[in-house]
């Protein structure tokens, strides 16, 4: 895999260099130019003015969705809106509350004008894929894995904010994005799969930042030996470099797709221009692929199996420290894992979701564990096949009935295992998972009390291969087996019979129903024109991710709650920070601390007047925000009085506009060293730097000194800045209707 850091045109299937004069006709002549320029809202396409095709959310984003979309003046869903289930499916913890939220969706895709998907039919994106894709179509999605670009349709995964501007006519903001070239060449080998080729990919690009925020174009030969199946296995991961979206060439294998899910009309060929231009590219030789890993506690830290397998020691030492490291108690033992023949053995395997649950997938497993079984021992294993429809082939054809034979246990449609909600390891146990994420507690387990367990990465076929060899880690190319797949059918009476589409058929008389658990969004305050903030936690960690921000499977459940939520915000990370942020939110103006802070000031010759003046908390984090689109990583810090964030980079955009959306400023500055927790932060005339785009002097009182810092907002547009200025965007919305 080859790394072309400059500017490339592509034409006749050659990659060669590009010149500067080549950029303003070849840029139009991608697939992503032409895809965005059509919903572009306003003839500028540099500054784009998106409107999409649908909009798709599941049960931990849609209820705060909704009720921001409902504060803020709407009526009726204007846009085909999908509202799966996969997430909160089991009512496990809380009482009612999960099935609460599911009756509440329910209610509001008949008032609304909604499509409703049950519990257990269709993991999110899955959905997406089989019924709401299209070649040359726009989908947003409140999930981060909102990527559909092997059936022609550019998804962008974005907080519940940017959603809820659809909803009210509005757009999606965003400067025209770098596009980078993926040109796939050769044939993947044999027991190679769509995860292996992906985490290859993300190993290569995620550190340096390569693709972060562009468009991923994927092109080339290589495409047309890769099943539809294996194309989107590949694609549903390229969130995991931090690009913006992705969308791939189409052709016949795509077409037969759409067919054999009833849905001819909603394809369409896509082939890139010869001539055009692309700010960067992955060259992909996929002959060369591997079947890979990737190691505790990133997809990026990916591997060969072989190669680690060559020297386990070393490579499970260096996981174990950059782990211990991470999650700051030094208890994971992946060395434990290596028997005294240098083989590493596995605890569970897990192949399920957007990813793995794919049709082909678990065939190719059932496949290799035939005849064989997964061993009546420690090793286990469990199939959550994606979709109903992909779950009644299955059992047709003899797959599922072959699976349990081995001895693996066969599930529903259900995120849980990828998002830390189900299948939750025993202690210090490692799984290994065809899911799309392996971040700190996705298996489930909580560190600070004690649990630890662990997720490493791999497709379907190795883990199909090390759960024939009893859990002693194997990969796919070793076995001699040859796969051919049967097609798949799809009985769109499956869906039809239980999904709920009232999309246009909106009944304003129809009555939503509330759970107890169901709150609306607290009060909060407009920015004022001074503000004084007190730094309540200080992360030096390099990248800070969402699950960190607000951890994700024991708090699913309360995702609709906004003031119970919060009370979760960086427990895993820093368990003060809540009680840290409470007390700042209580202050009053005679509080001890905030006087003595203003007489330091003061005593420097700086009078703060309270009046014109929010008092509330901040944090700093290097990188903070990679991975999960949701917003609840920046509203709960809203909800405890947040209000600014301090870094010195934005790991995704996403997270960026999920601050913003709730009126968090996005402060950036070279020198974080300086905001120390304890310290507090006073920045005069916010609201005229905010509109003018000034740069901000920030005073810094700590340790009984004054110091001074320059911080930047970065680009804004002008409607980022009045949803800053009103305090967040239910505030901004209601402006507009006063």
């Amino acid at each position: 895999m080859k790394l072309i850091d400059s500017p490339v045109i592509y034409e006749n299937g050659i990659i060669r260099d590009a010149e500067v004069s080549d950029k303003q006709v070849g840029q139009k002549k991608t697939l992503t130019y032409k895809i965005m320029k059509a919903h572009n809202a306003v003839e500028d396409m540099e500054k784009l003015h998106l409107r999409f095709d649908s909009l798709t959310s599941h049960d931990i984003t849609y209820v705060s969705i909704i009720q921001s979309a409902r504060a803020s003046g709407m009526k009726e869903f204007n846009i085909p809106y999908v509202l799966t289930n996969c997430h909160n499916s089991l009512c496990a913890v809380g009482g009612t509350i999960n099935e609460d939220d599911h009756q509440f969706a329910l209610s509001a895709a008949h008032k609304y004008g909604g499509i409703y998907v049950p519990a257990f039919y269709a993991v999110i994106h899955s959905y997406s894929r089989e019924m709401m894709s299209g070649c040359g179509r726009m989908i947003l999605g409140s999930d981060s894995h909102t990527r559909y670009g092997a059936l022609g349709t550019m998804g962008i995964g974005e907080g519940g904010g940017e959603l809820v501007k659809q909803l009210l006519n509005r757009t999606y903001d965003i400067a025209y994005p770098k596009v980078v070239l993926v040109n796939l060449h050769g044939k993947v080998k044999n027991g190679v799969g769509p995860h292996d080729v992906a985490l290859a990919i993300i190993a290569k690009t995620y550190a340096n930042g390569f693709v972060k925020n562009s468009v991923m174009e994927f092109a080339g030969v290589g495409i047309r030996d890769l099943s539809q199946d294996f194309r989107n296995g590949i694609d549903v991961m390229t969130t995991e470099t931090t690009c913006l979206s992705s969308i791939w060439e189409t052709d016949d294998k795509t077409k037969e797709y759409f067919e054999i899910h009833k849905r001819p009309e909603a394809y369409k060929e896509l082939k890139i221009e010869d001539g055009a231009y692309y700010d960067a590219c992955i060259d992909v030789d996929l002959s060369e692929i591997e079947c890979m890993i990737a190691l505790p506690m990133h997809p990026s830290f990916a591997l060969p199996i072989n190669e680690l397998k060559k020297d386990p020691v070393r490579y499970l030492k260096e996981a174990q420290d950059r782990a211990n490291a991470q999650l700051k108690h030094n208890k994971l033992d992946l060395l434990s894992k290596v028997d005294d023949k240098g083989q590493i053995h596995v605890d569970q395997g897990v192949i399920g979701g957007c990813s793995g649950g794919i049709y082909e997938n678990v065939c190719a497993a059932a496949k290799i564990l035939e005849g064989k079984d997964c061993s009546n021992g420690k090793f286990r294993l469990s199939i959550y096949p994606d979709s109903m429809p992909v779950s009644k082939e299955l059992i047709k054809k003899g797959v599922t009935a072959s699976l349990i034979e081995s001895g693996a246990v066969y599930r529903e449609a259900f995120c849980g295992p990828c998002f830390g909600a189900g299948e939750v390891p025993a202690n210090n146990e490692l799984s290994i998972r065809h899911t799309t994420r392996n971040f700190p507690n996705r298996e489930g387990s909580r560190p600070a009390d004690g649990q630890i367990a662990s997720v490493a990465l791999m497709d379907a076929r190795s883990i199909a291969a090390t759960a024939a060899n009893h859990g002693v880690l194997t990969a796919a190319s070793d076995l001699d087996i040859q796969f051919t797949v049967e097609p798949a059918a799809f009985d769109e009476k499956i869906y039809e019979r239980k999904v709920y589409d009232g999309y246009g058929k909106a009944d304003e008389s129809y009555e939503l129903i509330y759970g107890p658990n169901i709150k609306d969004w607290p009060e909060m305050r407009k920015l004022s024109n001074d503000i004084l903030i007190k730094v309540v936690s200080h992360i030096d960690d390099e990248v800070t991710t969402t699950d960190e921000l607000i951890p994700s499977g024991e708090t699913s459940s309360y995702r609709s709650n906004p003031l119970k939520l919060a009370e979760y915000t960086l427990s895993r990370r820093d368990p003060d920070y809540v009680s840290e942020a409470k007390r700042v939110q209580n202050m009053k103006n005679d509080d001890e601390e905030l006087r003595k802070v203003l007489v330091q000031f003061k005593e420097v010759g700086i009078d703060i007047d309270l009046n014109n003046t929010n008092i509330g908390s901040t944090i700093y984090a290097n990188k903070p925000g990679d991975g999960s689109a949701r917003e609840q990583a920046a509203s709960c810090q809203r909800v405890l009085g947040a209000q600014a964030n301090i870094t010195k980079e934005y790991a995704t955009k996403r997270y960026r506009s999920n601050c913003i959306n709730w009126g968090i400023l996005p402060f950036v500055c070279a020198n974080g060293e300086a905001f120390v927790k304890g310290s507090w932060v006073y920045i005069k005339g916010i609201k005229e730097a905010l509109l003018n785009d000034d740069k901000v002097i920030a005073y810094i009182a700590c340790d009984g000194l004054i110091r001074k810092e320059e911080l930047s907002l970065g680009a804004l547009t002008s409607q980022e800045k009045q949803i800053l200025l009103s305090g967040n965007l239910i505030n901004y919305y209601k402006g507009e209707r006063e």
